[in-house]
């Protein structure tokens, strides 16, 4: 699960001002852990004041509103409460010097009017053309939402009748290459496939690049209609062979790839890649112990913070109704953050707005359906062969307990054909890591182990003998 997804937001948001005259666009550097990030301001004068907006070109965003925009005595003032987000600067021989802040962190970031250039970063295993395979951009329907989505299929040749596999993200809006800070780990594991044999299908999550659709509402069900529609437009192509198609889904992926192939007799093997066995809200509580426990938080910061996150998700749990759980969740919340010390309390929102913003993130559909789902209910439905691998410093889908919980749930369906391994040294992304905080992502060349991709892709050949 891509919880740094929440960061990456947050670095998505600078802000901007000028002298004599701050209109038009600054350029600034934002450097945070594990990554370097370009953010370009737009500023605009109006009647009243100044307006801006965001760009924030290496995580493909544009346009994003700045709700605040105040530029006095030389001194600039920007502020995205929905993102936590505040800049404060002095413009000094026509840059602006100032910090950067989210949630309770400061970075400092100045913006002048010269363009920065895209940061190179060492990716070595990212493929480059021309690749030795064919690939076609395609498109297919999800009949039943009624939502074309958009990918790539790759072929060991152009023509061929060749076992398959279909990719599938995990949580947040992802591209067809799950592309995360500078990695592109879908397009490393097509790559490998591809050349070893294996055809793969890629796409990208409804709502986002070339799919359409709206991501924003969507649930993990929901979700799995757009891979059972892969799988649909798969048989229709002559290239494939039918009775060869398989899943692999990585983190909430491999949710869904169970839930798929426990509706449908076309999927021949399923691959789990960090797959989760707990249900939601055990998952979330686990995964946030462990993570904040490698950052350095307290025992006694942890314990609060579980408290309070027990208590949100039991509410979850056992709420027959939106309306009333929303209240409920805001009068628990607001007293929480009463009592908060105001150097712990986000900038840039006041109370109202931080615990309005938190209770539509607890609420939104996707949340409410991943906190009260359990994978055990789908798992004891998969007959065909499955295999369940992690890196023994997963942090946001620990391997114990979720192999344990997916051993559990396949061996009631009498499913025999289970494999599992756990890979000594690896994190959620299956790099080779330190500690396996997501704060090492970014900072990592490699983009997927080698080891992993040689284990799976022997383990699908075999499996399509």
């Amino acid at each position: 699960m891509k919880k740094i997804a929440l960061f990456a937001l947050a670095l998505c948001s600078s802000i901007i001002v000028s002298a004599q005259d701050i209109t038009g666009q600054w350029n600034g550097l934002l450097t945070v852990p594990g990554a370097k990030l370009r953010l370009v301001v737009h500023i605009t004068k109006t009647t009243t004041g100044y307006t801006a907006t965001m760009d924030s070109p290496d995580q493909g965003a544009s346009g994003i509103p700045v709700t605040t925009t105040t530029f006095e005595s030389n001194k600039l003032s920007l502020a995205i409460p929905a993102g936590r987000i505040t800049y404060d600067g002095e413009l000094k021989d026509n840059q602006i010097m100032g910090t950067f802040k989210q949630n309770g962190m400061e970075f400092p970031m100045n913006l002048s009017r010269e363009a920065i250039a895209r940061q190179e970063i060492k990716r070595p295993q990212e493929p480059k053309e021309p690749f030795g395979y064919y690939t076609e951009e395609v498109t297919f329907t999800n009949s039943k939402d009624n939502i074309t989505l958009a990918g790539t299929l790759s072929l060991p040749k152009k023509e061929g009748a060749f076992p398959v596999v279909v990719l599938i993200t995990g949580s947040g809006p992802q591209n067809r290459n799950e592309e995360l800070l500078g990695h592109k780990p879908f397009l490393v594991l097509a790559d490998y496939l591809t050349r070893h044999g294996i055809a793969v299908l890629r796409y990208d999550d409804r709502g986002v690049a070339a799919s359409k659709g709206n991501f924003e509402t969507a649930t993990t069900a929901d979700l799995a209609t757009d891979a059972q529609s892969a799988v649909a437009y798969l048989k229709t192509r002559k290239e494939i062979n039918p009775k060869k198609i398989g899943l692999i889904g990585h983190s909430e992926g491999g949710i869904i790839a169970p839930m798929v192939a426990a509706a449908s007799k076309d999927v021949s093997f399923i691959v789990l890649l960090a797959g989760t066995g707990l249900r939601g809200d055990q998952l979330l509580l686990l995964q946030q112990e462990l993570i904040a426990r490698a950052e350095g938080a307290t025992a006694t910061e942890i314990k609060d913070t579980q408290i309070m996150n027990s208590y949100c998700f039991n509410k979850v749990l056992n709420s027959k109704d939106d309306t009333t759980l929303k209240s409920e969740l805001t009068t628990y919340l607001s007293g929480i953050l009463k009592d908060t010390p105001k150097e712990q309390k986000p900038e840039g929102l006041s109370d109202e707005e931080n615990v309005a913003q938190q209770v539509k993130q607890i609420t939104s559909p996707w949340m409410l359906y991943f906190l009260r789902f359990n994978p055990a209910t789908v798992l004891e439905k998969v007959k065909c062969p499955v295999l369940a691998v992690n890196g023994e410093k997963d942090l946001q889908v620990p391997p114990k307990e979720n192999l344990e919980a997916i051993t559990k749930a396949l061996q009631k369906a009498g499913n025999k054909k289970l494999t599992t391994k756990v890979f000594p040294n690896l994190n959620h992304l299956f790099q080779e890591c330190k500690t396996g905080s997501p704060n090492e992502y970014a900072e990592i060349e490699q983009t997927f182990a080698p080891v992993v991709l040689e284990y799976v892709t022997q383990w699908i050949s075999n499996q399509t003998k």
